[in-house]
């Protein structure tokens, strides 16, 4: 966690050499301006629901006196839609720059220890790789199940899923060479503890783990090539899958194959995952799938406003704006 600040000296005395209080600000950055951004799309749809929900029981009271308060008396004036308009496009310029600062500092975590396989420079850039590519592989999982249930396929089409696909290969292809990478520094260096903790890594008690996020981040992403594969969503959905497990498996190979063999063999041991920690992972997966559940049933699943500005009028030959 990195809120309340685990700190041992107390809130008064706050280290600011420790990466911990680095995630604390960058990830309440992120967090905050991810919310704005998400909020203000948002505002449009919730004066729309607004305007047609009809005061017929209590419930529909109370359900209008909600969306009216989330929409800030929205009336979708040219002036107010210009306003809009600029802060979405601000808000967008600064949440890129944020999405490689934070995963960047989240990297500092390890790369500023002395642990060996934590202990590198590629890491910056290999997260924000390894980000972006499970951050995909996790949407096209949630996207392609929406897609079917509420029937979106006229916004979101088959050219979507598949621009989506190519950003998964290109990811994957990058985690991929970052996962070679540091196999040749460790030895180029010549460090015997490098060079065993990968080494480890591959051929010791957790190959298995290692191989598993080989396979699903490396090689069944490159199956995208094949225009066929990419193009049909349930082999999309399966292969996504696989990202999502591979990128939880990296995590896994990180921590624990680095912390498992140390420079101190008094410490050495292996790593069991109690039933405790079982139920707090799948404790995770339920909150997470409960929220987005709620939201879907209670605020627009796709942005009604972005669609309005690009559906044909009646009797155009072109879009709309």
């Amino acid at each position: 966690w990195f809120l309340p600040y685990p700190n041992e000296r107390g809130t008064l005395w706050p280290n600011f050499r420790s990466p911990l209080l680095w995630d604390m600000f960058a990830i309440s950055t992120y967090l905050l301006t991810s919310l704005v951004f998400w909020y203000i799309g948002l505002i449009p749809d919730f004066a729309s629901i607004r305007d047609r929900i009809k005061e017929s029981n209590w419930w529909q009271k109370t359900r209008k006196v909600v969306y009216k308060a989330l929409s800030f008396g929205w009336v979708g004036s040219g002036r107010a839609w210009s306003h809009y308009e600029s802060a979405v496009m601000i808000l967008a310029g600064l949440s890129m720059p944020l999405v490689f600062s934070v995963h960047t500092i989240v990297s500092f975590d390890f790369a500023t220890s002395v642990i060996p396989g934590w202990h590198t420079t590629i890491f910056p850039p290999y997260f924000v790789a390894g980000a972006v590519f499970s951050g995909f592989g996790m949407v096209l999982t949630l996207l392609i199940v929406m897609r079917e249930v509420f029937n979106f396929k006229e916004y979101i089409t088959v050219k979507h899923l598949e621009n989506m696909a190519k950003v998964v290969t290109l990811t994957g292809s990058m985690v991929g060479l970052a996962y070679g990478t540091e196999f040749f520094i460790a030895w180029y260096s010549g460090s015997v503890f490098e060079g065993f903790t990968f080494l480890n890594r591959a051929f010791g008690p957790y190959w298995w783990s290692y191989w598993i996020m080989i396979s699903c981040n490396v090689i069944t992403p490159q199956l995208f090539w094949f225009k066929k594969i990419r193009t049909n969503p349930v082999l999309l959905w399966i292969i996504s899958i696989f990202v999502n497990i591979g990128m939880w498996f990296e995590r896994y190979v990180i921590v624990v194959t680095s912390l498992h063999r140390d420079y101190l063999p008094s410490s050495w041991d292996l790593y069991i995952m109690t039933p405790h920690e079982t139920g707090i992972l799948i404790g995770s997966f339920g909150l997470f799938f409960t929220l987005f559940l709620l939201y879907a049933r209670f605020f627009p699943a796709v942005a009604m406003a972005e669609i309005k500005t690009i559906i044909k009028s009646p009797g155009a030959k072109g879009f709309g704006h």
